[in-house]
């Protein structure tokens, strides 16, 4: 029940940090959101994984930091990343053909 706790509440900071973080028009409403959220799961699994306890404190801080975290990362690459790609397409797309007629 404390995964889907943790999950939720950091698929909220990670909301939070969409609108925070410059560029969110490069990408969706919900993929950094979902990204924080699938890494504050991931966190939390891990945390259980190598032994702390699910009522500890420690657990709770690292899944609701290493979410937002990712969630941040992501949130200022991909609107650099998008940018480059758009260019690269454009272009591309710009150059004449060399298709042959028949």
């Amino acid at each position: 029940m404390e995964l889907l706790f943790v999950t939720v509440i950091g698929a909220a900071i990670s909301l939070g940090v969409r609108y925070v973080v410059p560029g969110r028009q490069a990408h969706g409403l919900l993929l950094v959101p979902l990204a924080g959220a699938a890494a504050t799961a991931a966190a939390w699994a891990i945390c259980v994984w190598i032994g702390l306890p699910f009522d500890g404190g420690w657990i709770w801080v690292i899944a609701l930091v290493v979410g937002p975290l990712v969630a941040i990362a992501l949130a200022l690459t991909l609107p650099k990343r998008r940018e480059h790609a758009d260019s690269e397409l454009l272009e591309h797309l710009m150059k004449p053909s060399t298709a042959v007629k028949a």
